[in-house]
């Protein structure tokens, strides 16, 4: 299906190949994008050693990762909604993956720190300018099924990103050599993202025409009520998906086996989560044509099982119905993520977007982001290896039902902020 929307008095294009191929590479960029991030849990624990870390160390190397994905996301989204989507995706794409580059340089916490929270400040902007580019090229009934593949990348690039950095690093080099490596396909795909099709970018103006600043534009999307418990909600998320990060080391300190084993294991976990993206794009769109609700109620019903799925399977250390369940949470904890995307630009007008998407970043990290180093503070209290891990590790799983009842609430004020921005063109017009 092919359709035209006006974009300051011409046609844009929207559906057909150049849309499609506008997928594609944002999908294989997400892909990379999680790669690069995952890399860095996959070697965790033989970098600890042999720089010398505590777990507090390690876990603030983390946080320094997402707190800087936090700081640079929204200014970083306002200047993608106000410049270019195109450049901004390829740029973003050959800073983080050089840093990735220099990440694997590092001799010491300082060498690993620096370069490491560049790679989040070169991420930063990354999801806000891949949702808009992919949800201005496809009519509005697709968004959830196409930011459902969007984000099937997200397990794919964490699976490959454990997988493939345990491999490397046991069998060819060391934990040095899979940042090396992972740097390479970041940059090719970030010059191509120069020749994908952008739509020019919109004025944001008040009502009396002047042009909206970013304070002015974050006071609107914060006035907006779905989009407040939306954000709280996306950060207590995080606080869930970020005791990911130790997984690995996890396993390596109770099962006692290589980061490449424990690679596999969980890049297994991972890969399950592959189902989760389509299906849920799937039903949260069948459940939003049932109840006008729908796309809220189902990553409050998700995140809620997943938090209890995960903690079960810490409980019992990941063996026998333990790994099930980790299994099942790596399915059911991704199913929210089309939703979640579709509906922080449900409610928005198309000038702000971008912008949306870079507040849930925002949210995600300030409000989550602590989750490492709060992991890494909490196992160190407690002396340390498997035990001390363990219990902090089901600490942080709680933020996954503080998610849910957030999306509960949110999901009482969705029809109707949907309703407000119903009809309104990239022109601004109804």
């Amino acid at each position: 299906m092919k359709d035209n929307t006006k974009i300051n008095g011409k046609k844009f294009k929207v559906g057909g190949a150049g849309a499609y191929f506008t997928l594609i590479v944002c999908s294989l960029l997400m892909a990379m994008n999680f790669m690069d991030r995952m890399v860095l849990s996959a070697v965790l624990e033989p970098m600890k050693i042999d720089l010398g870390l505590s777990d507090t160390q390690v876990g603030l190397i983390n946080t320094a990762f997402l707190l800087s994905i936090a700081f640079f996301s929204f200014p970083v989204s306002y200047l993608v909604d106000r410049w270019s989507r195109r450049k901004s995706l390829a740029i973003m794409a050959i800073i983080w993956s050089f840093f990735t580059f220099i990440t694997g340089l590092g001799k010491s916490f300082i060498g690993v720190l620096i370069p490491r929270t560049i790679v989040g400040a070169g991420e930063a902007g990354f999801s806000a300018a891949g949702t808009a580019m992919i949800t201005a090229s496809f009519p509005a009934e697709k968004r959830s099924r196409v930011l459902g593949i969007f984000n099937m990348s997200v397990p794919i690039g964490m699976a490959l990103g454990v997988v493939l950095g345990g491999y490397i690093s046991t069998n060819h080099g060391g934990w040095r050599a899979p940042f090396i490596v992972f740097a390479i396909p970041g940059i090719i795909l970030g010059i191509i993202a120069f020749f994908l099709k952008d739509y020019k970018t919109i004025e944001n103006l008040d009502n009396t025409g002047k042009r909206e600043g970013i304070f002015v534009s974050t006071r609107k999307l914060l006035q907006i009520p779905t989009l407040r418990w939306f954000y709280l909600g996306y950060g207590f998320l995080q606080m869930l998906t970020s005791v990911l990060i130790w997984v690995p080391a996890y396993l390596m300190r109770s099962h006692k086996i290589s980061e490449a084993e424990a690679g596999i294991f969980m890049g297994g976990i991972a890969l399950m989560s592959i189902l989760g993206a389509p299906i849920g794009g799937f039903l949260a769109d069948l459940w939003q044509r049932k109840n006008k609700k729908g796309r809220m109620y189902l990553p409050a019903l998700s995140q809620f099982i997943s938090a209890i799925l995960l903690a079960g399977a810490f409980f019992c250390e990941f063996k026998g119905i333990g790994l099930l369940l980790g299994y099942a949470y790596g399915v059911i904890a991704v199913m929210s993520l089309p939703a979640l995307g579709a509906v922080s630009q449900d409610v928005v007008t198309p000038a702000i977007k971008g912008m949306s998407t870079g507040l849930t970043v925002v949210a995600m990290y300030f409000i989550g982001g602590w989750a490492p180093y709060a992991v890494g503070g909490i196992s160190d209290m407690l002396g340390g290896g498997v035990i001390g891990l363990k219990i902090a590790l089901m600490i942080m799983s709680s933020g996954g039902i503080l998610a849910g009842i957030c999306f509960w609430i949110g999901s009482r004020h969705y029809p109707s902020d949907m309703d407000k921005v119903k009809g309104i063109t990239l022109e601004g017009e109804r």
